[in-house]
């Protein structure tokens, strides 16, 4: 276990059990927050990368796949 994760659990401990389910909900928003921002990422590039891909040079160096 990394001396964070060791760290977070430490805190936690400390913790009254009444603030758990804080702790849970703000662990569920930085998953969720995660998650979302990688696909954001990948439709933002695909504009400028669909420049490239659409060159006459593109299609000529995939044509043999």
């Amino acid at each position: 276990m990394t001396n964070v994760k060791e760290e977070i659990i430490s805190e936690l401990s400390d913790l009254p059990p009444w603030t758990y389910g804080e702790v849970l909900d703000f662990i569920r928003f930085l998953k969720s927050r995660r998650r979302k921002a990688a696909p954001d990422t990948a439709l933002a590039s695909e504009p400028v990368l669909r420049k490239d891909w659409l060159r006459p040079e593109e299609e000529e160096a995939w044509s043999d796949l």
